[in-house]
């Protein structure tokens, strides 16, 4: 977020990774949301910045702004190439705290929520920004679509108002839905392993997990198990390896919620480990590289009979309350303060 013209921006800017200097930025719109504030970290408010994530496929930057926006810039020198704006042309409507969805990549298409009736489920050309399928009526949230294959098909999932929507990622037909409740915010991605889905969300909602099954060409849902007011992920997604999410499950534990080991078939918690607050998680090679909510990068060891750190440091100032991004050994932390970047290429041996 900046400040241009006396108005706090959304701003996209680009670093060169090695030595933290801006090659380009470029003004979004208005950084402003409902219930938001910029009180400093102990305050615990959402503040005014972006929460939203550029996606990227190397040529190319794609931003889907608070105001419902998506936009594409040249990834080399930030000129804008398309821009497309749901509200005045697929009829979309903001929701509580605005947008904070990731536009999702796969091959051709960009896959974003939050068109109004028979249009709320979008697949854009991500070359041309022209739209490829548009369908059903389902409110958006904050959760970002993910795509996954099950079933050899390949199908993006989207986590709205009315719970999970599959759709085939090519012609946008549906293939399957599951009910899942929802209260003021839905945040955090689905997971899935195999043909268990796994999704969570805050404010006494709580957790589902679903398995998905296909016969004669048909799909078919089946509950696997339901955690109403437990194992809420506020608005990190979790990650899944063997059987087994990490993530933080907690509600507004500010500084001291925990990171737990959740079984994904049965809901059971393996192991949790406090002291971390809403942060995030992400998995590298074995290994889980955490934040806390004050700026602490931890890595732990994946293991899901026990909690197993290897080391920790104080990674930036601020309230943090974000994943960090891993890339050839390097980890980059943002907070609302500071960003950095972080060699780990020698702390992720076998150990």
């Amino acid at each position: 977020m900046e400040e241009v013209d006396g108005v706090n921006r959304e701003v996209c800017l680009a670093f060169n990774a090695e030595t933290g200097i801006k090659i380009w930025s470029q003004i979004l719109n208005v950084a402003k949301y409902d219930g938001g504030g910029n009180s400093g970290a102990k305050n615990n408010k959402g503040g005014d910045g972006p929460r939203s994530t550029p996606s990227t496929d190397g040529d190319r930057v794609y931003i889907f702004d608070g105001r419902m926006k998506l936009h594409c810039y040249d990834a080399k020198n930030g000129k804008s190439v398309w821009i497309r704006d749901l509200v005045s042309e697929h009829g979309g409507k903001a929701i509580r705290w605005q947008n904070a969805t990731t536009p999702i990549i796969d091959g051709e298409l960009i896959f974003i929520c939050g068109g109004g009736e028979d249009q709320s489920l979008l697949a854009i050309n991500k070359l041309s920004g022209m739209t490829v399928w548009k369908g059903e009526s389902d409110p958006g949230t904050h959760a970002s679509p993910i795509v996954t294959m099950m079933h050899g098909e390949r199908q993006v999932i989207f986590f709205t108002q009315k719970g999970l929507v599959a759709c085939n990622t090519l012609s946008g037909k549906v293939l399957w839905r599951a009910k899942h409740p929802f209260k003021v915010s839905t945040a955090a991605s689905p997971v899935v392993e195999g043909d268990i889905v796994y999704c969570s969300s805050g404010y006494g909602v709580g957790a589902s997990a679903f398995q998905v099954t296909k016969s004669g060409g048909k799909y078919s849902v089946k509950q696997l198990w339901r955690k109403p007011n437990k194992l809420m992920n506020h608005w990190s997604t979790p990650v899944c390896i063997d059987g087994h999410l990490y993530g933080m499950f907690q509600f507004k534990e500010y500084g001291d919620g925990p990171l737990k080991c959740v079984e994904l078939s049965t809901g059971k918690i393996k192991w949790s480990q406090s002291g971390y607050g809403p942060g995030g998680v992400v998995l590298v090679d074995g290994h889980l590289i955490a934040t806390s909510d004050t700026g602490e990068v931890v890595i732990s060891k994946v293991n899901s009979n026990k909690y197993r750190e290897l080391g920790r440091f104080q990674a930036v100032e601020g309230k943090c309350w974000t994943h960090v991004a891993y890339s050839n050994g390097q980890i980059y932390v943002r907070s609302t303060k500071e960003g950095a970047r972080y060699d780990l290429a020698g702390s992720l041996g076998k150990r």
